[in-house]
């Protein structure tokens, strides 16, 4: 899915929206001072941040797959431990955190249901287990207006809105799925404005997931020509990016076991 890149790339792709995302999917969760949380898929820390503002360096641990991304954000939160980890093979102990979440994370992943329930098994009884995604499917993202233009040009590119979690329902029922109790869903929204085409653009050409192994792909003709439909189709600078996102959460079962 193209995320082995430098983090800074990642950071001025996806991280100008999943910064802001961050506040709010956290209020979602509960997360507060005194609990311990576990920020799972962290990539270079956006949701890691609020954390720590939150409950401090020392109660928040972070996963990533990416060797690189895991080691920004080391780097930026020296006090945090930080592990290169799958969400369905986490290094913790069973009931080790009072919140445990994901944010833009379960779209992809191969087995929802399985690492949702494998974040239960390291919440404690009554904790909260959460996760976020972008509204792919219903033409909601920060991404939508990128993948609009590209389907019309490439009708066999890859799109995002086939991914799980990105429909209305699909996180609440992965949660129900892997035991969660009291699963909530709801929709959070973040606004983003660009000063000019290129402040929105360049980040494309470095970006991460199927936008950046697309355009990696592509010759420079190629790349031209996608940048010309896509500015063409932006409206005249400063313009707003809005992306909505579906947030679910659930709590671990006070009386049943996980997988039970």
């Amino acid at each position: 899915m193209g995320f082995d890149g430098a983090a800074v790339d990642y950071d001025r792709f996806m991280g100008r929206y999943s910064t802001g995302l961050s506040a709010p999917f956290a209020d979602f969760a509960g997360v507060r001072e005194g609990q311990r949380v576990l920020d799972v898929g962290c990539g270079p820390g956006a949701l890691t941040a609020e954390l720590i503002a939150r409950v401090g360096a020392q109660s928040v641990a972070g996963v990533d797959p990416s060797e690189s991304y895991a080691a920004s954000a080391r780097e930026r939160f020296p006090a945090t431990r930080i592990e290169v980890a799958s969400a369905g093979a986490l290094p913790f102990a069973d009931d080790e955190f009072d919140a445990t979440l994901a944010q833009l994370v379960v779209h992809f992943m191969t087995d929802p249901v399985r690492d949702l329930r494998e974040m239960a098994r390291v919440t404690r009884p009554g904790g909260v287990v959460a996760a976020c995604v972008w509204d792919h499917a219903g033409g909601m993202s920060p991404l939508s207006r990128f993948w609009d233009v590209l389907s019309r040009l490439d009708p066999s590119a890859p799109r995002e809105a086939a991914l799980p979690g990105t429909s209305e329902g699909q996180l609440s029922g992965f949660l129900v799925a892997a035991g969660l109790d009291d699963v909530v869903e709801t929709v959070l929204t973040v606004r983003v404005v660009h000063p000019t085409f290129e402040d929105w653009w360049t980040p494309y050409l470095r970006g991460a997931g199927p936008v950046g192994s697309y355009i990696d792909a592509l010759d420079d003709d190629g790349r031209a020509e996608l940048e010309s439909a896509v500015r063409a189709a932006m409206p005249a600078a400063p313009f707003e990016v809005t992306g909505s996102a579906w947030a679910a959460r659930g709590r671990r079962s006070l009386t049943r076991a996980v997988g039970a």
